[in-house]
């Protein structure tokens, strides 16, 4: 059985969630937070991090995939249909160039200081988040919703005409922002639009249905027409 060790509320873990539902692939999911549960983690992956795909593919066997970079490319290899990449060469060039701009610089920028200070603190009980962290991450996530919606405003989605891993990525980075209500939707509407594109599809709904013990969702965190 396919199983995917994860943090329910860690982008990159939900993003292999989204793209495992939107090609219809049954998975077993299990919290497996690294500091939990470092043993198990490092028996499938030396780096000790997350998320770790468990699979049985057509060929037999079954192999660990990890980190996100490369699951992402297994999945969409191993299981093509629905494509989720672009078939030319341009298309996926652009498609990696913007998942390495959410994977590297906005997961480093942005998401440890605020939902890595807000949500992961709490489960941690390590105390109040660091409000010069949420400062800085504010101010960095300003810049970086600057240029998404712009990004909005050219194109259908992300990447181009059609929706792809990059759209699962940020939304996936979004999500957990939003838990928070972090982002000002209407200084960004084109983003807001794009948003609320992809948090109606039904690969979104076990997302949107999942709480931090002791930290209510924004307003608009489940609301479809937020």
């Amino acid at each position: 059985m396919r199983s995917l060790h994860h943090f329910p509320f860690d982008p990159l873990s939900r993003m292999v969630r989204l793209i495992l539902l939107e090609k219809g692939l049954d998975c077993n999911v299990i919290d497996a937070h690294p500091l939990d549960n470092i043993e198990t983690v490092l028996a499938h992956n030396p780096a000790g991090t997350l998320p770790i795909l468990l699979d049985e593919p057509p060929t037999g066997g079954e192999i660990a995939v990890c980190p996100t970079g490369p699951i992402v490319e297994y999945l969409e290899e191993a299981y093509p249909l629905p494509a989720l990449m672009p078939s030319t060469s341009a298309g996926r060039a652009e498609t990696r160039r913007l998942l390495s701009w959410f994977h590297d610089k906005f997961h480093r920028e942005v998401t440890p200081l605020l939902t890595g200070e807000t949500i992961d603190r709490r489960l941690r009980r390590q105390g109040q988040p660091d409000p010069d962290a949420l400062r800085a991450g504010r101010d960095a996530l300003l810049w970086h919703m600057d240029y998404i919606n712009f990004l909005c405003e050219q194109r259908s989605w992300l990447a181009g005409e059609r929706m792809s891993v990059v759209d699962l990525a940020c939304a996936a980075e979004f999500s957990c922002l939003d838990y928070c209500g972090y982002i000002p939707w209407a200084d960004f509407p084109d983003a807001k639009d794009w948003y609320a594109r992809i948090k109606s599809r039904p690969s979104f709904k076990p997302l949107l249905a999942e709480r931090v013990p002791g930290l209510p969702a924004s307003r608009q965190y489940a609301d479809l027409d937020f």
